[in-house]
């Protein structure tokens, strides 16, 4: 699985709330993506939660707390949450990008 880390020189824009699999937006449990020019950080706190982009199905990749998942830009992507686990995600763009407005980092919390 090609697994890219975070560009150097990131800045982080927000981080979500703490989730578990009662808390858990629907939006992420199914395929959704990363804004253009906003990369993503999947840090999990307990459990695993397991990361599946759609253009490399068969490479799931297993987020823990010793392994936080970088989510690339404008890739889809569900995440598998595995009980019990908790998880956030942390959002960040390049300098040269505008700041996304709060919730629209990624269409995984897109309402309507």
């Amino acid at each position: 699985m090609n697994q890219p880390p975070l560009p150097k020189g990131v800045e982080h824009v927000r981080t979500t709330n703490v989730f578990d699999a009662t808390t858990v937006p629907a939006g992420l449990l199914r395929a959704h993506h990363v804004a253009e020019g906003v990369w993503g950080n999947l840090v999990v706190y307990t459990g695993t939660v397991t990361f599946v982009l759609d253009d490399d199905p068969d490479h799931p990749i297993t987020a823990t707390t010793a392994n936080p998942v970088p989510i690339p830009p404008s890739r889809q992507h569900p995440l598998e949450l595995e009980r019990p686990a908790t998880f956030a995600i942390e959002f960040y763009r390049m300098p040269t990008t505008v700041q996304p407005a709060s919730g629209t980092e990624s269409t995984a919390f897109e309402t309507g």
